[in-house]
C-alpha cells in the first residue's frame, strides 16, 4: 500500500506533463484537465513562467494537485515547492534530489529505467519511479520484466504513451497511473479550445477505466 503523500499518484490514471508558455494559459489549462477527471497535473519546468504557474495554479484551482517536472537540481526542486509544489518529478536521480525530498518531506517520483537505478531509488525509499523515457527504454515489456525482482515497485511511464498503448501500460499491476502530453494538443492550447482539452481528459479517464476494470 502506497504511503499517503503518494496517494496523488492513483487518484487519476493519467497525469497530464503540461509545458506552459504563456502564463495566461496555465488556469484555465488546469482547469480544463481537472474538469475531464485529470486532477494530478505535472508542470515542467521548461519554460521561464513555470514557477509562476505552479502558484497560480495551486492558489487557484480547486481539487488540484500541483506537481512539478523535469526537476534536475536541488535548487530548483526547493523553488518549486517554494511556489506551491506538493510533489516532484525527475528524469532521473541525485544524492542532491534524494535529500531534498527527504529535508522537504516532499513526495518525488525520481526517474530509472535500468535494475540498478531501480535499486538505488528503491533502497533509498521511494515507492513510485518515473519510467522514462518509456518508448525508448523497452516500454511496457521492461516495466513487466522489472517486475520480477522488484516485486514492490511501481511505475509512472512517460515518453510516447498515448491512446494507442495506454493499454499496454495500464494493464501492468505495477503501474497505477501515466504520464503524457496528448491529452494537451499545442492547436488546442494555441486556439484557447479549453473544451477541448476537458474532451480529452475526459476520454483518456474513460479509456484506462475500460482498461483497469477488465
Amino acid at each position: 500500500m502506497l504511503p499517503a503523500n503518494y496517494q496523488f499518484v492513483t487518484r487519476a490514471p493519467v497525469i497530464p506533463v503540461m509545458v506552459i508558455t504563456d502564463l495566461s494559459q496555465a488556469r484555465p489549462m488546469a482547469e480544463a484537465l481537472v474538469a475531464g477527471g485529470l486532477t494530478t497535473l505535472e508542470i515542467t519546468l521548461r519554460t521561464d513562467c513555470a514557477l509562476d504557474a505552479i502558484a497560480d495554479i495551486a492558489q487557484h484551482v480547486k481539487g488540484a494537485d500541483v506537481g512539478v517536472g523535469t526537476v534536475c537540481n536541488d535548487e530548483q526542486f526547493r523553488a518549486a515547492v517554494d511556489h506551491g509544489a506538493q510533489f516532484v518529478v525527475s528524469p532521473g536521480s541525485s544524492e542532491a534530489l534524494l535529500s531534498a525530498s527527504a529535508a522537504l518531506n516532499i513526495p518525488m517520483l525520481p526517474g530509472a529505467v535500468t535494475a540498478t537505478e531501480v535499486m538505488r531509488v528503491r533502497n533509498a525509499g521511494f515507492p513510485i519511479i518515473k519510467f522514462f523515457p518509456a518508448s525508448t527504454s523497452g516500454g511496457a515489456p521492461a516495466i513487466k520484466a522489472l517486475s520480477g525482482p522488484f516485486t514492490d515497485a511501481m511505475f509512472v511511464p512517460t515518453g510516447g504513451i498515448g491512446p494507442a498503448n495506454l493499454k499496454d501500460y495500464l494493464g501492468l499491476p505495477n503501474v497505477p497511473a501515466v504520464g503524457g502530453s496528448w491529452i494537451i494538443p499545442s492547436d488546442a492550447v494555441k486556439n484557447g479550445d479549453w473544451t477541448e482539452i476537458t474532451r480529452l481528459a475526459g476520454e483518456a479517464v474513460a479509456l484506462a477505466n475500460t482498461i483497469t476494470q477488465n
